[in-house]
């Protein structure tokens, strides 16, 4: 799913919003998550799950194509952890 289908899916439950005050929310919500990571704070959402951030070290990598050893410089990842409830609902069988 992309965003514009979030915003599409949102608006379609939603008859007496508009899609354009829909998207507002939708990109506020996310630029809001975007600056909190930024800040290295964390942000969770109950039953859905946690984003935060990973430091990862510099090391020395490989060119898989070459195979010649490269620096790969120390840098800052997204990472999102799975809520218990979002996990048991993706693991419970029900396709729906």
């Amino acid at each position: 799913m992309i965003k514009s289908e979030l915003v599409q899916k949102i608006a379609d439950r939603n008859p007496h919003l508009y899609q354009r005050d829909i998207e507002k929310i939708v990109n506020a919500i996310l630029d809001e998550i975007t600056n909190a990571l930024k800040r290295r704070d964390r942000v969770e959402l109950r039953g859905f799950g946690a984003f935060s951030v990973k430091q990862r070290n510099a090391r020395i990598g490989r060119n898989p194509r070459t195979g010649e050893h490269v620096e790969v410089d120390e840098k800052v990842v997204p990472f999102f952890k799975t809520g218990k409830e979002l996990r048991e609902l993706l693991n419970s069988g029900d396709k729906n």
